[in-house]
């Protein structure tokens, strides 16, 4: 029987950053399951719906593939965050907050097989944030990452640093904040978590055509 793919340890390099030094990395295209909302994670009902709904899809999709030979690592759980209209969304209220709830799924794993998880998900449990999920690809490209452990509300002097790694690299940033949650919260300890943070930045002058 094949080995079991982990995707996290294939993209080792995107997935598993150095908490100590910040790193340049170009995010390659993957396909994800996506739902996006608006207002605060920590209250926000239709958050915890978004994740609700994308660990019983990405359950359903695992075991459909593992029947057909295929078995592999279900992925983090991921979220994209801004503010429309805003550089900072930090600074903003929580409440106005964007995000994009999303999970990676394997290349081999194509919209017949959504769909057809997306039924037996249906009949199942039906979650409310079901009908809002999408399935396709993402292209993040050039990006700055760190790991940051310990809390989510700890987070900001990691971004900081990250940010100004970017500006003194020579770049300037682009598009949304990225967060991939490695660990449980239900399950680990605040100061244990570990979050990788990532943002897209592009360079401050333009690079010539070779």
């Amino acid at each position: 029987m094949p080995a079991k793919l982990d995707l996290k340890k294939e993209f080792r390099e995107y997935y598993n950053p150095s908490a100590k030094q910040c790193s340049v990395v170009d995010v390659p295209e993957w396909q994800f399951l996506m739902i996006d909302g608006t207002g605060d994670p920590n209250t926000a009902e239709a958050y915890r719906e978004s994740i609700e709904a994308l660990y019983a899809m990405s359950y359903t999709l695992k075991f459909m593939s593992k029947a057909e030979g295929v078995d592999y690592t279900v992925m983090a759980l991921e979220g994209l965050w801004w503010v429309e209209g805003e550089a900072d969304f930090e600074s903003a209220p929580k409440d106005t907050w964007s995000w994009t709830s999303m999970m990676m799924q394997p290349a081999h794993l194509t919209r017949a097989h959504f769909e057809s998880a997306a039924e037996q998900v249906r009949a199942k449990r039906n979650p409310p944030a079901l009908d809002r999920m999408r399935f396709e690809t993402f292209r993040e490209g050039l990006s700055v990452q760190v790991m940051h452990i310990g809390p989510y509300a700890e987070e900001g002097p990691t971004i900081a640093r990250l940010h100004q790694f970017a500006l003194d690299s020579g770049y300037r940033l682009r598009s949304k904040h990225h967060e991939i949650y490695l660990g449980d919260p239900r399950r680990t300890a605040p100061e244990r978590l570990r979050t990788v943070i990532r943002q897209p930045v592009e360079p401050v002058e333009p690079v010539e055509p070779a």
